[in-house]
Formats: C-alpha cells, structure tokens, sequence
C-alpha cells in the first residue's frame, strides 16, 4: 500500500521539533516500511517547500502560506494540490491526518482520508477546563465529519471526543508504538533514590502537582532526588512565561536542593536517565495515550502515574506501575517511596511493563493493525 501522513510536526532536523504526534508517526511509519509499504510523511508549517527521501521514507515539506485572513485555507489548497499530484502519480492511495485544530476541514483529496485522535485542542481544553477557540472547535468537527474512516489511540480519547463534538461515528483503536528495540537495557547502574519526570515541563502534565508530592517524598527520604527532563513552557492559565519558574516557588526550601532540571537534552541522553532512575513519575491530568510512559515501559521502569481515563489502557495498577490521581500527593509520595523501598517490587513492575510494551504497543505490532485498517478502507 501506498500511505501518506499529514502532520504539523516530526522528528527531524530538517522539519524542527516535535511532541507526541511526531513521534507516533515517526516509529509507525518505520513499522509500515518493515512490512513493504510505500510511506510519505507530509509536514506543513514549514520554512521552505523540500523534498527528500530517509530510511525508505518520501518527505514533503510544505510552507505555509502567508496572506493576512486567508493563510489557512491558502495553505489547505497548497496541501490539497500536493496531495492530489502524489494521488495521480500513483504515490499515494490513503492519506491519515491527526485530528489537531482540524487541518483537513476543507480539503478534498482524491483518496480515502482517515484521521487519527491524538488528542485535538478541543479535547485538551476540556480536561484543562479551560474554553475552546470556537474556530478551532468547528475545524475539528468538521474534520472529523469529513473524514472517510477515524481511529483513536485510545478508547477514552474516542469516548470524550464523540461527545464533545457529538458524533455519532465509531472509532477503530489503535494505539501509539514505539520501536522496542531500541530501548535495551545496558549494565547503568540504577541511582536507586533517584525520580525521572521526562516531558514538557506544562500544567496539563501535571507539573505544578509534583513539587507538593516531592515535598512530601523528601520529608520521609532525604536522600530522595527529583530530576525534571524537558522543554519549559509558558502557562496558558496564568501568563507566566515559565513553569519551572512557577515550580520553583512550590517546593519548600530544604527540598529544592534534592531537584534537578536539566532542561531539553537529546533522545539517547534521555534513555540513559531513564535506564539510572529508580522511578519514573507522571502525574498529568491530560494525554491521549502518551508515547513517554511507553518508552519508559519498555526500559523496564517502575512508573507511578496519573489514574486519569487513558491510564488504565496503558498501565495495569498493582501489576506493571501504580496509578494515583495527581491531586492525591500523600498517596502518590506513598506509591514512589514503596518502589523506591522495594528493588524486588521494582523489577517485577519493570518486567511485566516490558511485557506489555512487547505485546500492545511495539511498532510490530501496531503497523500490523494499521495496515489491516488501511486494506479494509480500500
């Protein structure tokens, strides 16, 4: 099959940085070239127009166009005229778009179009109960109508998502995947009261939550250490310029001293600080299905994570990671210090996290569910 990607972000340096859904795209569209499938990865928002080819991938970068009021829908026929060229030069034959502020709203190509949940802004700003743009809230929708076939990479996703924009469609799950192989465990020796956080350093993820809980670890292990890998990011709710800045001022003046922010480093540096820490927490309030928790799975890690929706169809509470709501910090200090306590507890969670990754969220294994999609729309 002949696959195409429609992203405003990926992981490279020829296209700049990129989250969650970069990522998803990047280690799928590896899966689907491992099983003969031709893949296109289409980036718009991009400084200049380019081509290229990596890995057995086509790359089009596609710059947005600039006319002050009419920059959306000139870009969405740029993108239209491009898809459209790949589509009859028999390059492309299915076209997967994430459902972000709705960018195939008002484009036609001429081939089947599926969009895949990753989380929209519409859905985001519901679980930071915070308003919605109502353009990007109409966008979305529309997208979502348009589309020939959805995907979620989680049910919960698909559930919220259907009600906030009152669907009445169905939605084929599909997780996110990483490459497992390359998460190896190595002889690093484990700094055993050491907690990784890896992430944007953001509200939504639950980041003005982890001084209040550290503050509590501390007290009850002064050996305890608190790492914080990630870009900064500004707080929509406050206007602060800087969360770590509003981070700091939340742990007490004793524990501050044990917290470590190393700020953005490069993706192998971060698996070598997973692989040392003892834990890894991420008490967020909004994912879809988050690639972070994953990759520290498949590393064999003890996680204490956020027990919100999405959570339970990637972490099994008690059996492969603790789950604990953000706002409970006694009980989430309590689940840290039990694994930091326990090495053997550790382990087990690790391997059966391992385990899990293995069998629902390998590249392997997701490519091959995405592609049985894609054969059934066409």
């Amino acid at each position: 099959m002949k696959i195409a990607f429609l992203t405003p972000e990926f992981p490279h340096a020829k296209t700049g940085s990129s989250g969650g859904i970069g990522t998803s795209i990047l280690n799928l569209s590896r899966g689907l070239t491992a099983l003969g499938h031709e893949v296109s990865v289409l980036v718009y928002g991009q400084k200049e127009d380019e081509f290229f080819t990596e890995e057995g991938i086509s790359f089009y970068r596609i710059k947005n166009v600039k006319l002050k009021g009419f920059s959306r829908i000139l870009t969405q026929k740029k993108i239209q005229r491009r898809i459209n060229t790949l589509v009859h030069e028999n390059k492309v034959a299915i076209l997967e778009a994430a459902d972000w502020t709705g960018i195939t709203s008002s484009i036609k190509p001429h081939c089947k179009v599926v969009i895949r949940l990753n989380g929209s802004d519409t859905y985001f700003c519901h679980l930071d109960n915070r308003p919605v743009k109502f353009w990007n809230k109409f966008y979305e929708k529309k997208a979502l109508q348009n589309a020939d076939a959805l995907l979620s990479v989680s049910k919960y996703t698909a559930d919220v998502t259907k009600e906030l924009f009152a669907l009445g469609r169905d939605f084929t799950i599909i997780p996110n995947s990483i490459d497992s192989n390359q998460f190896h465990l190595n002889s690093n020796e484990i700094q055993e009261n050491t907690i990784l956080y890896f992430g944007t350093l953001i509200r939504k993820k639950g980041l003005l939550e982890l001084p209040l809980i550290f503050n509590k670890i501390y007290k009850r292990n002064k050996n305890a250490k608190l790492m914080l890998i990630g870009r900064d990011a500004s707080d929509i709710s406050t206007g602060n310029a800087s969360t770590w800045h509003m981070m700091q001022s939340l742990f007490e003046a004793d524990t501050i001293q044990n917290v470590t922010y190393l700020g953005s480093v490069p993706y192998d540096t971060i698996k070598d600080h997973i692989q040392a820490a003892a834990v890894c927490v991420f008490p967020t309030f909004a994912e879809a299905l988050p690639v972070s928790w994953i990759e520290a799975m498949a590393l064999q890690k003890a996680i204490v994570a956020s027990d919100i929706g999405w959570a339970t169809e990637v972490i099994e509470d008690g059996v492969d990671g603790f789950l604990v709501h953000p706002k409970q910090h006694d009980l989430f200090a309590d689940r840290v210090l039990e694994l930091i306590d326990n090495p053997d507890l550790r382990m087990q969670f690790g391997v059966a996290a391992r385990k899990t990754v293995s069998e629902k969220f390998s590249i392997e294994v997701v490519a091959r569910q995405s592609a049985n999609f894609y054969q059934k729309m066409l």
